[in-house]
Parts: structure tokens; C-alpha cells; sequence
């Protein structure tokens, strides 16, 4: 008898990492027409209703790529601690990144979040990539958007240094 339907685990590792960006999207919603608003952002700063349905489609992405290997792999055992252990401190570090950033406004603080988040999420694409390539190329677009996210990180903190 089948406890769990073979269609649960994709759908719950999918949508796993939206479970940190939901619970941070309270505090970014809270400080964009605060604190966020006041900051100088440099020209080529994307528009704010563009992060979340990015994030929204990052996620998924991301969190499909971790059920692929999981899967490959045969679930959670000694084969999977590395790959999955990446990916679950990279997911970590991503949710410490809004309540840093933006709840308790410490830009510094958030870039140096983000560079620990890029160098999880390479280490973690290059970890999938010989398991499942299809894993690791679903982890390309993020890697691309923490590129983007961690130059605006940079600009915005290093343009508002003095602002509380």
C-alpha cells in the first residue's frame, strides 16, 4: 500500500524554497514603501514588482532541480548528503538574506550573505551536474540572478553606507 502518492515529493520539493520566500516577503513588503524607497538604487536596478515573480519562478526552478537529484539518488541517504546538504545551506542563506537586508537594514551584512549564497549555489550546480545535468542547468538562471542581486547589493550599499 502507498502511503505517499509518487507525485508528492516533486510537488513538496518544488515548493520548498517558496516557504522562506513567502515568510520574507512580510518584511520586504513592510520596508519597500519605508525604508527601501528612501535608498539611492543605481539606473539599472530592476523595477520592484519584477523580484517576485522572478524569485517565484528562481524558486520553482531550483526547488524541481533538488527533486530531480533526490530522486537520481535514491532519496535522502549517503549518496545525497553533500548534494542535498549544499543545496539545503544554500537555501538557508538565501531566507537569512530579506530579514538581514531588509528587516534589519544591514546592507553590508546582506551582500556578505549573498557571496556566501552565489558560492553555495555554484558549489551545489556543480555538485548536481554529474547526477542529473538537467538539475544543475535549472540552477543557471539563479546563479545569473544572484550575479545581478549581489552587484545591486554592492551599489545600494555602498551609495546609502551612511543612511540608517
Amino acid at each position: 500500500m502507498e502511503v505517499v502518492p509518487a507525485w508528492a515529493p516533486a510537488v513538496g520539493f518544488t515548493l520548498l524554497p517558496h516557504a522562506g520566500g513567502f515568510l520574507g516577503s512580510n518584511i520586504t513588503k513592510r520596508e519597500i514603501p519605508t525604508w527601501y524607497k528612501t535608498l539611492q538604487k543605481p539606473s539599472w536596478c530592476p523595477p520592484n514588482w519584477v523580484f517576485a515573480p522572478v524569485w517565484g519562478t528562481l524558486y520553482t526552478s531550483m526547488g524541481y532541480g533538488s527533486y530531480l537529484v533526490w530522486k537520481e539518488l535514491g532519496g535522502f541517504n549517503e549518496k545525497s548528503v553533500v548534494p542535498l546538504g549544499l543545496y539545503a545551506g544554500n537555501l538557508a542563506l538565501n531566507w537569512a538574506w530579506t530579514p538581514i537586508f531588509f528587516g534589519a537594514h544591514k546592507m553590508g551584512w546582506g551582500l556578505v550573505t549573498l557571496l556566501l549564497t552565489t558560492g553555495t549555489a555554484a558549489a551545489t550546480t556543480a555538485s548536481w551536474y554529474n547526477i542529473n545535468k538537467t538539475a544543475a542547468y535549472l540552477m543557471v538562471p539563479y546563479l545569473a540572478w544572484l550575479s545581478l542581486a549581489s552587484a545591486l547589493n554592492y551599489r545600494i550599499w555602498k551609495d546609502n553606507r551612511n543612511k540608517k
